[in-house]
C-alpha cells in the first residue's frame, strides 16, 4: 500500500501511476495543479482550453525527409514515456502536487535554503509561474519565504517540517514505483535500460569529452562501469584472446595468461584490497581492468581492455581512473603495470593517469619479440 498524504492536504485523485520519476522536467500541462491546502488558490478558468498534443505537425515540412523521421520519432517517444511516468495526470504519484510542485520540494529537500532566482535556474522556468507555484505551496504551509540576512533583496525559501514530509513521501513512492517497473524487467533489460538513458542524457547535454570524438563523427552511446556478473569472467578471457589475436596477432598463450589471472581473482580475491570493472555499452560488456594486490604497499593493474567497437568514448580512461581511485582508498602507496610497447593507445591512457615508465625488459612471448615495460604510478 502507498504512505498517505501528509497530514492537512486533500487526499488527492487515487490513480495508479507507472513509475514516477519526480525530477523529469517541468510542469507538462502548464502549471495547473489540485488544491495544495485549503485557502489561498485560484480556480482555473472555465473558459480555459486545452489542446491536445497533435500526432502530426500542421506545419509545413522545410526540411529533410530524414531529418522529419528523426522529429517524428523524437515526439512519439516522449508521448510514450511521458505516459509512462504519469506525467498527464492531474497529481503526481498519487499526490495532490504537480509535477511542477513535486519538482520545486524535492530541490529545495536538498539543501537548506534556496533562493527564487537558483531555483528558476536549476528548474528554467518562468519567474511569474515559480512564484505562483511557491505561494500556492506556501499556502499549504510546505515552504517559509523569509528575506535574506547578507541581501535583503532576496528572498530564502526552505521546507517546512510539512513539506519535509511531503518530500519524503514523494520520494518514497517515487522509489517504490520505479522499482516496480524495474522489477517486471531481467538484469539485461535493466542495465540496457539505464545504458540507453545515460545515452540520451550524454547526447542532448553533449556530454563528449572533447577530443574524444572526432568533428562530423557520430556521439557515440553512453557507458556505465560496475562490478562483473556471472559470465563476465569468461567473457574478459575470451574478449582478450580475440582482440589480441586479431590486432596483433598473439598466439593462445597470451589468452592462456589471462585465463590463470582471471581464475586467481575469481577464486581468493580479497574485496577489501582488490576489485574489478566492467564497462558497459548497451546492456553489454565493452570493457575491463582489475585492480589485485601485488604486495602489501603495492597494487597492480592488469587486464585493462576496450573492445573496439566501443572505442573513443573515454571508457579506457574511466577504467583506469577508478582502479586508481580504489588503490587509493585501499591504503595502496603505488599502483604498477606491466604492458608492452605495442600497446600505443594503453600506453597514453596510462600516462594521462601520471604514470611513468620505470623500466624496460625484451622478451619473446605470445609468439613475437616484444618490448615488456613496467610503469608506475606514486598513491602517496
Amino acid at each position: 500500500m502507498l504512505p498517505s498524504v501528509p497530514a492537512g492536504f486533500p487526499g488527492g485523485n487515487r490513480h495508479s501511476v507507472p513509475p514516477g520519476m519526480a525530477s523529469a522536467g517541468a510542469d507538462a500541462c502548464g502549471g495547473a495543479s489540485p488544491a495544495i491546502g485549503q485557502k489561498g488558490l485560484t480556480a482555473l478558468p472555465s473558459a480555459l482550453i486545452l489542446l491536445p498534443m497533435s500526432t502530426s505537425s500542421l506545419l509545413q515540412a522545410t526540411s529533410s525527409p530524414e531529418s522529419e523521421d528523426r522529429v517524428t520519432a523524437v515526439r512519439a517517444f516522449n508521448r510514450f514515456y511521458t505516459n509512462v511516468i504519469g506525467l498527464l495526470q492531474e497529481g503526481l504519484l498519487e499526490s495532490p502536487y504537480s509535477l511542477t510542485e513535486a519538482r520545486v520540494i524535492f530541490e529545495l529537500a536538498g539543501r537548506d535554503h534556496a533562493d527564487a532566482t537558483e531555483l528558476r535556474r536549476i528548474l528554467d522556468i518562468d519567474a511569474g509561474y515559480l512564484s505562483r507555484v511557491l505561494g500556492r505551496l506556501e499556502a499549504g504551509q510546505l515552504i517559509t519565504r523569509q528575506r535574506s540576512a547578507e541581501d535583503g533583496r532576496r528572498l530564502q525559501i526552505g521546507l517546512t517540517e510539512q513539506g519535509r514530509s511531503a518530500f519524503r513521501m514523494l520520494d518514497m513512492r517515487s522509489a517504490t514505483q520505479i522499482r516496480e517497473l524495474l522489477d517486471r524487467l531481467s538484469g539485461a533489460d535493466q542495465r540496457r535500460l539505464t545504458s540507453a538513458m545515460a545515452t540520451v542524457r550524454e547526447v542532448i547535454e553533449g556530454g563528449v569529452s572533447e577530443g574524444e570524438v572526432s568533428e562530423g563523427s557520430p556521439r557515440p552511446a553512453g557507458f556505465v562501469l560496475r562490478a562483473p556478473l556471472p559470465g563476465d569472467f569468461g567473457w574478459v578471457i575470451r574478449q582478450h584472446g580475440a582482440v589480441y589475436a586479431d590486432e596483433y596477432r598473439w598466439d593462445g598463450s597470451f589468452e592462456a595468461l589471462v585465463a590463470r589471472i582471471v581464475a586467481d581473482y575469481a577464486g581468493q580475491h580479497d574485496p577489501e584490497r582488490e576489485a574489478a570493472w566492467i564497462a558497459e555499452v548497451n546492456g553489454e560488456p565493452a570493457g575491463s581492468v582489475f585492480c589485485v594486490r601485488k604486495s602489501d604497499t603495492a597494487a597492480q593493474l592488469r587486464l585493462l581492455l576496450v573492445d573496439p567497437a566501443a572505442r573513443g568514448m573515454g571508457i579506457g580512461v574511466r577504467l583506469v581512473a577508478e582502479c586508481v581511485s580504489f588503490a587509493r582508498r585501499a591504503r595502496y602507496s603505488e599502483l604498477v603495470l606491466w604492458t608492452n610497447d605495442v600497446l600505443v593507445a594503453a600506453r597514453r591512457v596510462y600516462q594521462r593517469a601520471g604514470f611513468q615508465l620505470v623500466e624496460e625488459e625484451r622478451h619473446h612471448s605470445f609468439g613475437h619479440d616484444l618490448v615488456g615495460q613496467t610503469w608506475r604510478l606514486s598513491l602517496a
